[in-house]
């Protein structure tokens, strides 16, 4: 069964569309898909699904983030980091930590932010850095993001390092331009690495320049890594075949919420179906289906 995760070290200059690319022709005729991409100034982990495992992308894309982002204060650009052209700005002022901390604590929490005019989100059907591209002004909706924390790394003007924990969707470039405005100096940003997506983390990445035909077996994760956190049952070969065929199974399995996410998993261990818990009958609802084929029986 083809079915997992390849977690990509994306390089600084590569853009997301041809890291993913790099793996589709290896795996092909399987299906691919991304888990949230990356600026071509950004580094770091992004993570590809493989065959079935592209099921499981909105599961992956809706765990936290974790950045480590470079902030050049006293600048500013149209893209809100240094792809463009910077415009210098006024002198720095001396910004004591304790005054930067501050300014990073009015961001933890839910948040409005507006997108940057160079990104992906579309306005009447088209890409607003194509917009943007074409000199057109570019009007984007605030939207709620969730910042769980800001650390502040280290701070030596006009550059600021930080390390944040965040939902997905979150720009952290309109975090560097608001910032910047915050404290009254401008700010871009400046590098950008991201070193864990839910479970992924970048120690666990293999680099994307590097990743081969020869190479790529040993680097898919089991689809099981993206919901191992949720309350599993160990399947019998009758209950798996029930399964393949969409059919409902009894759940004994650690007790959960009544519509609450479970998963069935073979005797190796490899997540064969993803559903939902009905309590009040004590069954496993099959949503997702991971299995190949059914089974084999011995009865």
């Amino acid at each position: 069964m083809t079915c997992g995760f390849v977690v990509l070290d994306k390089p600084r200059g590569m853009t997301s569309r041809r890291a993913v690319d790099r793996v589709k022709r290896l795996v092909r005729p399987l299906k691919t898909g991304h888990a949230g991409t990356l600026d071509p100034l950004a580094t770091g982990v992004l993570v590809v699904a493989v065959g079935r495992a592209t099921r499981l992308v909105p599961q992956v894309q809706a765990r936290r983030k974790v950045y480590r982002a470079e902030f050049l204060l006293g600048r500013r650009s149209e893209s809100d980091d240094t792809e463009l052209e910077l415009e210098v700005l006024e002198e720095i002022p001396a910004l004591e930590h304790r005054v930067i901390e501050s300014a990073l604590g009015e961001f933890v929490g839910p948040i409005r932010q507006v997108p940057p005019a160079y990104s992906a989100v579309k306005v009447d059907g088209r890409r607003a850095y194509q917009l943007a591209r074409a000199g057109q002004e570019v009007q984007l909706k605030s939207r709620i993001v969730e910042i769980d924390s800001i650390r502040l790394l280290d701070w030596q003007s006009p550059t600021l390092e930080l390390e944040i924990v965040c939902s997905g969707g979150t720009y952290i470039r309109s975090i560097a331009r608001d910032l910047g405005e915050r404290l009254g100096c401008g700010a871009v940003m400046s590098g950008l690495v991201r070193t864990r997506v839910g479970p992924f983390s970048l120690e666990g990445a293999v680099p994307a320049e590097s990743l081969d035909a020869d190479t790529l077996s040993g680097q898919l994760v089991p689809a099981l890594m993206a919901v191992a956190e949720l309350p599993r049952q160990v399947g019998s070969a009758i209950e798996l075949t029930e399964v393949f065929h969409g059919r409902r199974v009894p759940w004994s399995g650690p007790e959960s919420s009544d519509g609450s996410a479970v998963v069935l998993v073979d005797a190796a261990g490899q997540l064969a179906a993803l559903g939902e818990l009905d309590a009040a009958n004590g069954q496993f609802a099959p949503r997702q289906v991971f299995l190949d084929t059914p089974p084999v029986r011995t009865d």
